[in-house]
């Protein structure tokens, strides 16, 4: 089986959610241009959605959550020194295909418009993106990861000697979605990393989910600091149950990143995202409004 239900079945026990978020301040309409911004900004766009038909993977029974839709964002961080994208969502070729496409494993997805297609819409091409990271190499977080083989790839060590090692497949990837990436630039991190040399937008590690999975924390003038935190969490439910999906590389270091980063989050006073929380992608404002 190939094309997108085979992405299908490869990417059903990777897809997480969380909602739960506050109103956002800070949204503004973002102006067409190419060139990165003067000030801090983060745009959102809809990589696309996933049905379930049960939760079991992840931990939790059907009546802990009755969330069974999940968003799939992608987000540009623009900044004056360069320009970051932060997960790849949807395998883009779903773009091509009409409505839900179904799969035997309980899991349907539905890409309506590629990235690429609502970048150009903003004037902006693969090419204006410098650095890439994502949270994870699970396919849900790096459909698009094939057209922006040119930017710098920021990546855990554990991650990439998991996504590029000799069985990919064995942490649940999908190595032809970013095969592109094999011999593009990286550069490869040993833990939290300072994307800009400012503070502002910084890699964090959060294992367990994958081996080198992280996080992005984004400190927005007006809207205040952001957690940007991948799969860390999966539903609502999996926060206030500590549940832990079946499918998670290890358990142990998922829970105490778990319990790191709700440390954290209460001394920044960050604003968490769950990514795929559909109840906060639906109140986000997308690109090209921003947060600043």
């Amino acid at each position: 089986m190939s094309g997108p239900c085979s992405r299908l079945l490869a990417g059903c026990v990777f897809l997480a959610l969380l909602a739960g978020c506050s109103s956002l301040g800070g949204v503004r309409e973002r102006p067409s241009e190419a060139a990165p911004s003067e000030v801090l900004r983060l745009l959102v766009f809809d990589c696309g959605r996933i049905r379930l038909e049960s939760v079991h993977l992840f931990g939790l029974t059907s009546t802990d959550t009755d969330v069974r839709e999940l968003a799939v964002p992608c987000y540009v961080i623009d900044h004056p020194r360069g320009r970051l994208l932060w997960e790849g969502g949807l395998p883009s070729e779903l773009a091509g295909v009409d409505g839900w496409v179904e799969d035997r494993g309980g899991l349907s997805q539905r890409l309506d418009r590629s990235l690429v297609d609502q970048l150009a819409a903003l004037g902006w091409q693969p090419d204006d993106v410098d650095w890439i990271a994502f949270s994870h190499y699970h396919s849900d977080h790096v459909g698009a990861a094939a057209a922006f083989a040119g930017a710098t790839q920021l990546i855990q060590r554990a991650e990439a000697e998991a996504a590029f090692g000799a069985d990919p497949r064995r942490y649940f990837f999908d190595p032809d979605l970013y095969a592109a990436l094999v011999d593009a630039p990286k550069q490869v991190l040993d833990g939290r990393h300072d994307v800009f040399g400012d503070g502002r937008v910084v890699l964090l590690p959060a294992p367990g989910h994958t081996p080198g999975h992280q996080v992005l924390l984004v400190n927005l003038a007006e809207t205040g600091p952001i957690l940007l935190a991948g799969d860390l969490w999966h539903f609502e439910a999996s926060r206030r149950l500590r549940a832990v999906p079946m499918f998670n590389y290890d358990r142990e270091a998922t829970l105490a990143t778990m319990d790191r980063f709700e440390v954290l989050l209460e001394q920044w006073g960050a604003t968490l995202w769950i990514e795929h929380s559909l109840e906060l992608f639906e109140s986000l404002d997308l690109a090209p409004a921003f947060y600043q």
